[in-house]
Parts: C-alpha cells; sequence; structure tokens
C-alpha cells in the first residue's frame, strides 16, 4: 500500500471513529487496529492514537460551544479530577500489557449495557450536576483518568457511566462533559508519549484530521436528537466492542 493509500485509510477510519466517540464511545477500537495494520509497533500506535482523541475531542468542545452547549466551570472540575490518574496510566502504559484491562473492560460495558437498558427515574436527569456524593464521584473519575492514560480504549463508555449513574446528568450533557475531560487528561499523556518517542506524528495528525471532522457532526447531531437517540448508539456501539474484545470476533 503506497503512502497516499495509507492517508487516506486512516483519514476515513477517523472521520467514523470520531463519530463513533463522541456519540458513546469505543472509537480507539478502529484506529488502533488501523494503525497497527500499517506496521506500528502497539505502543507507537497507542502514543500516536492520543495526538487524534486530543484535537478530535477539541473539535467536539468547539461545535458543543457553538451550538451553545457547555458548561466550562463544571467540565473543568470534573476533568481536573481524571487529571492525576491520566499522568500515573500514561507513565507506566509504555511497559505493561493492556490484554488483561481489555477483558475487564469487556465485562465491566456488558455490565453497562443492563444498567442503560433499565427505565431511570426523573431524578437521574440532572443537567448541572448540583447533587452528587463526590466520596463516590471522586475516585471513580480517579480511576477512569488511569485508564485513559493507559490504554484509552473504551474509556468513554466509562466516563459516560460515571457521569450519567453518579453524577447524575443525562446523555446529552454527558457527551458534552465527555469530551471536555478525554481533551484535558490527553494533554499529559501526549507529553509523555511523545518523550518517550511514541509518536508518528504524521499519521497522527492525518488520523486526527479525520476523527475531528467525524467529531464535529456527531457533536451538532448529539443536541438535535434526543436522548433516545444517543442511548441507542451507545449500546449498540458498547455491545459490538464488548464481543470484540473478549474477542468473539
Amino acid at each position: 500500500m503506497n503512502e497516499l493509500l495509507k492517508l487516506l485509510l486512516l483519514f476515513s477510519v477517523g472521520s467514523v471513529a470520531g463519530f463513533i466517540n463522541v456519540m458513546a464511545g469505543g472509537g480507539s477500537t478502529l484506529t488502533l487496529p488501523a494503525l497497527i495494520f500499517l506496521g506500528m509497533e502497539s505502543s507507537l500506535a497507542n502514543g500516536t492514537n492520543r495526538v487524534a482523541i486530543f484535537i478530535q475531542n477539541i473539535s467536539a468542545v468547539i461545535s458543543f460551544k457553538q451550538e451553545n452547549f457547555s458548561q466550562f466551570k463544571f467540565s473543568l472540575k470534573l476533568a481536573a479530577i481524571t487529571l492525576p490518574g491520566a499522568i500515573i496510566g500514561a507513565l507506566i502504559s509504555v511497559n505493561i500489557s493492556n490484554e488483561a484491562f481489555k477483558k475487564i473492560l469487556a465485562c465491566i460495558m456488558i455490565g453497562i449495557i443492563f444498567t442503560l437498558i433499565i427505565p431511570k427515574s426523573k431524578k437521574d436527569n440532572l443537567k448541572n450536576g448540583e447533587d452528587y456524593n463526590p466520596w463516590l464521584v471522586y475516585p471513580a473519575l480517579f480511576g477512569i483518568g488511569f485508564y485513559g492514560g493507559f490504554i484509552q480504549a473504551g474509556v468513554g463508555f466509562l466516563i459516560m457511566a460515571a457521569l450519567h449513574h453518579l453524577v447524575r446528568l443525562n446523555l446529552l450533557h454527558v457527551n458534552m462533559h465527555k469530551v471536555f475531560i478525554i481533551s484535558f487528561y490527553t494533554i499529559p499523556a501526549i507529553i509523555i508519549f511523545a518523550v518517550t518517542k511514541n509518536i508518528n506524528w504524521i499519521y497522527g495528525l492525518i488520523l486526527a484530521g479525520g476523527m475531528a471532522f467525524g467529531a464535529w457532526w456527531a457533536a451538532k447531531l448529539a443536541v438535535k436528537k434526543d436522548e433516545k437517540f444517543i442511548r441507542v448508539i451507545l449500546l449498540i456501539a458498547m455491545f459490538i466492542m464488548a464481543l470484540k474484545l473478549l474477542k468473539v470476533f
């Protein structure tokens, strides 16, 4: 495969992954195999993918803002809690296998699928996160930050579960905060991968262009559609990713 075809492949896969990541999560299960398919070592693919993840989520944040849908102060508060865990996770990610984490994540997502199917009461529809238990939320976000810094693939599902069930936000607001949180904690992860020379900047930026394109339109669609639409996309994406992580196909 010549270089131009490789770049077109990355942009195309990135566009689909960016859309999926904003609407639900799991886009990295498309981009990471694509990077490895192009001949990258797993650690290099992991680091290169972070460049695209960062730009994708910045694109989504801007798109939400243009739709007059943002709560930056609360988003920053949530993101700051994930930061220490993300730094620790990124520091050890270049040396430790993620196979066990993938199996654990698959089991977690299957559990989340069942909780999303169960109808929720009106008290779960809060929009501003004005009533939650910090003793539950803070450790959960720290752990999610660690996982995001370590592996990244599927972290969107975990953030959505935490914000939806622990902070009791509806799924539209969850998506809005999710993209801000990921963009924030990805910054130190990129620095760590760059210092250890685990980033291919050309591939990362091309992939980022595709993911930013997909994320831009996903954010606009998320605001225009109701929560039921987002819930269906989330359930389908989670189910497919869980089967993939368990190596069903």
